[in-house]
């Protein structure tokens, strides 16, 4: 049995502990137990559903600084990043839960004296969910939990990066009353999850990268079924003349590098009016200089390492090619010595042309071009200049120039004047490259399900026997 290899990137990439990759012949089982089962736990209804996730969720809780450590072992994030992972992703997991039930309630669409329309959310069947490794319990949640809500059984990959992570979950979501095949786990690489997609499945919900959900669509498309898919993003932020600078440079700061830039939908390209660059630059580099870099399992540590030494490989390319190119370092954070690992130092960066890759590729790690501008439409320009749509940021003291220029932005989310807010509530996905669907809130409940129409007559043309 080949045996996929977890390492710690923090550590100088030493082995945290190994599972099985997963066989073409327990892939195919895993998806046949999950066809088998799929129409008991429809006809549990929303609420039978609900009430046999809840005590999963529930162990999650109790077991938070577990799954936790694990996550920082295995991706090198920082344990206090970690910690609020498992915590902010298991409430949203509860939204889940207690509003399943409200958003796949039926829905009358006429009554009148001649007929009843209703609306009723019917699951697809059998979904293969595809998480990342940047959050890997909170993508988890978002891909199984709300599929498993919606009726539909889930077979689940879990990174290659972080199997130690999944298999816990798997382990503690396989000790409860779930019905056999319900929910499934598999593990490997990308062939493992090419191998999923293309069983009999009748849904993919992925997260991930632009290329891999392109690949993963023409799959979907050749079996002519639904794909839920939230992608790459190269986020802006247009920061105006009329902020308060000192107020708003904290917020930028962590809309950038939280998870050391390793989240689709952090800031990725800032863009600042030229009377304040200068400003707002020496702001953020008081921030950027005094972040502590080092062991994430240390509570004072503020920023971990990457995971895994092709990011940091990726990176060091980025960074190579913007300063061949004119681009200078405005700012960076100075490594302790000694480190041995996938580290690489926040960067503040300058002089960006459009022809960089930091500009116009994705840069999933903690380097931030800045660009200035003089009028709104030159930033709203700078803004959608971009293949990516996921979200973007205005900062700005009026509000009606900000809600403005938000409308003109084309992302999925724009948040104003504020750290985004990832709320449960909220339906969350792109545009352009960025994906296709949503995710969380009554629409990304609503987008895992078929939608049925019942039309009934309210003539008496049925006679009891």
């Amino acid at each position: 049995m080949n045996k996929l290899i977890s390492t710690n990137p923090a550590d100088n990439y030493t082995k945290v502990g190994e599972v099985e990759i997963s066989t073409d012949e327990e892939i195919k089982e895993k998806v046949a137990k999950a066809n088998a089962v799929k129409t008991i736990w429809k006809e549990l209804g929303v609420d039978g559903r609900v009430k046999l996730l809840e005590p999963i969720r529930d162990e999650f809780k109790t077991r938070t600084n577990e799954i936790a450590e694990l996550i920082s072992l295995e991706t090198g994030k920082a344990i206090t990043e970690s910690i609020s992972e498992v915590t902010r992703y298991a409430e949203e997991l509860t939204w889940f839960l207690e509003n399943g039930p409200k958003a796949l309630a039926d829905e009358i669409t006429l009554e009148d004296s001649e007929s009843l329309h209703r609306i009723k959310y019917e699951p697809y069947g059998v979904a293969a969910a595809i998480a990342p490794w940047n959050f890997p319990f909170g993508m988890m949640v978002w891909g199984v939990f709300p599929n498993l809500v919606a009726g539909n059984t889930v077979v689940f990959k879990t990174s290659e990066e972080s199997p130690l992570t999944g298999k816990l979950i798997e382990e503690i979501m396989l000790s409860h009353n779930l019905p056999e095949g319900v929910f499934a786990e598999v593990y490997g690489a990308g062939d493992v999850g090419k191998k999923l997609t293309e069983s009999d499945i009748n849904l993919i919900w992925f997260t991930g990268s632009t290329r891999t959900g392109k690949a993963l669509y023409k799959t979907a498309a050749e079996k002519f079924i639904k794909a839920v898919l939230e992608m790459g993003g190269s986020n802006p932020c247009a920061v105006f003349e009329d902020v308060d600078v000192s107020k708003t440079a904290p917020v930028i700061f962590n809309g950038r590098y939280r998870n050391n830039g390793q989240v689709c939908s952090a800031l990725k390209r800032l863009i600042v009016h030229e009377n304040i660059a200068d400003e707002l630059i020496s702001e953020l580099k008081k921030i950027i200089e005094s972040q502590k870099v080092g062991n994430p399992l240390d509570p004072q540590t503020n920023l971990g390492s990457l995971v895994a030494k092709r990011q940091k490989n990726l990176l060091e390319e980025q960074l190579k090619d913007a300063l061949d190119k004119g681009a200078k370092i405005a700012a960076q954070t100075k490594l302790p010595e000694g480190l041995k690992g996938a580290f690489f130092a926040p960067t503040l960066l300058t002089d960006i042309t459009k022809d960089m890759r930091v500009w116009h590729e994705e840069v999933f790690g903690p380097i931030f071009p800045l660009v200035t501008f003089k009028t709104e439409e030159e930033a709203i320009e700078l803004a959608n200049d971009t293949i990516y749509g996921l979200g973007a940021r205005v900062m700005s003291a009026d509000k009606h120039r900000a809600d403005r220029v938000a409308s003109k932005i084309d992302a999925g989310s724009v948040a104003i004047n504020t750290e985004s807010r990832f709320c449960p509530c909220d339906p969350f996905g792109g545009f352009k490259n960025s994906g296709l669907g949503r995710e969380r809130g009554y629409a990304g409940l609503q987008e895992l399900c078929q939608i049925k129409v019942i039309q009934a007559s309210n003539d008496t043309i049925y006679t009891e026997a």
